[in-house]
């Protein structure tokens, strides 16, 4: 029996529901499956989103500041719905329904957008606008076809975004040491398919949208993931499946009810009178404020001995660890600014592209394609921090590399130097506008002045996403490391959402009836640098604000922090978008 049990996983079970069998299910082979879902992700989601702006004003002829929020609230919308996909994987259906279902749904989305960008009765008729004539722009029945379409994308998407990775290191049983080994090769062969499908979107599917055109694009995204989803759903027999858990926004809302029901009582003399049912190794320390956990009359459910009503009483780590996350929550609101700045990447720099210069001898570049000057910034950053900093960081302070909270900061300080940076190059831009004259269709100026703020912002976000994640997953506790990314990933969400609100704001203030104003229908004719200046300014402010939360916030349960090594390269990778 002994030598039975050593051949099965502890905490997983087959697609029958019996003990898994480690030497037929799980390792590298099912866990590689698992990655060609990925990469059609990405391929599918970066490739729409880098260059749909230029579909939105130059076919769809929709203004530039409606195309530009027509992008964020779309990738904004993809981003928050981690959070659905996260809750019914944990609570409903497990990770490998999740997958399989979403990644069906996202397949539906990229053909609908495919079928939407080819027939001509769901776009207006081709026209070039000029000072006397304006063109007709797509009416409500054609933006609606493409919104659904964008929004079973986004709801694919973030379903997948939510289970891809963890179900990936599922496969593998971290007690076993020839497991674990190939539990790190899988992480960084997730990242190198993160990248590898990225920068596979900003170059040969821009090119082919330009080029060949936007329904044959996204046709091959789409038969791209239904073929992704065959070869995944082949290894249903060798994967192991782990049992849901429940998910931590119930525990989170169960602690806030018990809490507010106990608010008048007073705490007994003794934390020891406070109820407590988590083991002694597990438990988290009582600090005041919540009264969950206080034991009244009627807590425990009738004719049950040991099982209290979760919704009256809470133990004293369930409590903690609501406190906890809580306490995240100010850290959490500062690094909002940054990804708003990162959504003018994608949506108003793209823009500014299409008007210049980008040819080199006979081959004309993308606008979209510019963001891999973006995915390059990325890859430097990681690799001189690796190299060149966290060894000297080493050897004058003794520490292996920056702080979390440093490596935020430092996100911070880059993604306001890029708005500033952003703000000089498109005011160079519109003075040469305003030279040639503003309906110039290619502005004799050369895109690669934009590549200082696309490496700016770049560079930000390697120093940010990985503080912010070793942030969220160090200082959040151990029940809700899901809970906690999820957190972190409304952080991009509310980015975009931020920055399609201070759009809509800026065009109702300074815009007029003619289109004009700081974001005006055509770039050339607006003032897009003093948005950029304002998002600067913005960004100092909120970096002021953030670094009085980081002197206030007190780590609880310090653990070793994550390098940026680690997070691409290691455990934390299961976390990852």
């Amino acid at each position: 029996m002994e030598g039975k049990m050593s051949w099965t996983v502890a905490d997983a079970v087959d697609y029958k529901g019996f003990p898994a069998d480690r030497s037929k299910t799980g390792g590298w082979v099912p866990a590689a499956l698992v990655l060609g879902i990925e990469i059609c992700e990405r391929l599918s989601t970066m490739g729409i989103a880098v260059n749909l702006v230029t579909y939105l004003v130059g076919v769809l002829h929709l203004p530039s500041s409606t195309s530009a929020n027509v992008v964020t609230d779309f990738m904004g919308t993809s981003f928050l719905l981690c959070l659905l996909g996260g809750f019914l994987a944990d609570s409903f259906l497990g990770r490998y329904k999740t997958i399989a279902i979403f990644a069906a749904i996202q397949t539906l989305g990229t053909g609908a957008l495919a079928i939407a960008t080819k027939l001509p009765q769901l776009r207006p008729p081709p026209c070039h606008a000029s000072a006397s004539h304006t063109c007709k722009p797509a009416n409500g029945f054609q933006m609606g076809i493409l919104y659904v379409a964008l929004y079973l994308i986004a709801l694919g998407t973030g379903g997948l975004k939510s289970s891809v990775s963890g179900f990936g290191t599922d496969q593998f049983d971290d007690k076993d040491e020839k497991e674990k080994a190939q539990m790190t090769y899988f992480f960084n062969r997730f990242f190198f398919f993160i990248s590898t499908g990225t920068l596979t979107a900003v170059t040969v599917l821009v090119y082919l949208q330009d080029e060949v055109g936007r329904s044959w694009s996204y046709g091959i995204c789409s038969v791209s993931m239904f073929v992704a989803i065959l070869i995944f759903l082949s290894g249903t027999k060798r994967y192991r499946y782990k049992k849901s858990i429940g998910s931590p926004i119930v525990q989170i809302f169960q602690v806030i009810v018990a809490a507010i029901n106990k608010r008048k009582m007073e705490l007994p003399y003794s934390v020891e009178l406070l109820y407590e049912d988590t083991p002694e190794a597990q438990r988290i320390h009582h600090t005041d404020q919540f009264q969950a956990a206080i034991v009244a009359e009627g807590d425990f459910e009738r004719n049950v001995v040991s099982a209290p009503n979760p919704w009256k009483l809470c133990s004293v780590t369930k409590v903690e660890e609501v406190k906890m996350m809580v306490g995240l929550l100010p850290v959490w609101a500062t690094t909002i600014i940054f990804w708003t700045t990162y959504a003018q990447m994608i949506t108003f720099s793209v823009e500014q592209a299409s008007t210049m210069e980008r040819s080199i001898g006979g081959f004309l570049i993308p606008a979209g394609s510019l963001t891999v000057f973006f995915v390059a910034a990325i890859l430097i950053t990681l690799a001189v921090y690796d190299r060149l900093i966290m060894p000297l960081w080493k050897k004058l302070k003794g520490k292996p590399g920056f702080t979390n909270l440093q490596r935020i900061a430092i996100g911070l300080v880059l993604s306001t130097l890029g708005m500033a940076v952003a703000a000089l190059a498109e005011k160079k831009r519109l003075a040469v506008a305003r030279t040639v004259g503003a309906n110039t269709t290619t502005l004799p100026i050369s895109v690669f002045m934009l590549i200082p703020q696309f490496f700016l912002v770049g560079a930000g976000e390697a120093f940010i996403y990985t503080g912010q994640l070793d942030f969220f997953i160090t200082q959040s506790p151990k029940g809700m490391k899901t809970m906690s990314t999820g957190l972190f990933l409304t952080t991009l969400s509310l980015g975009f959402f931020v920055s399609s609100f201070l759009v809509s704001v800026v065009k109702k203030v300074t815009g007029s009836n003619d289109g004009q104003g700081w974001l005006a229908d055509n770039i050339n004719h607006g003032r897009l640098d003093c948005f950029y200046g304002l998002l600067a300014v913005l960004g100092v402010i909120n970096f002021v604000l953030y670094l009085v939360c980081a002197v206030w916030y007190k780590p609880k349960n310090p653990k070793p922090a994550l390098q940026m090594e680690t997070i691409v390269n290691g455990s934390s990778a299961e976390n990852k978008c």
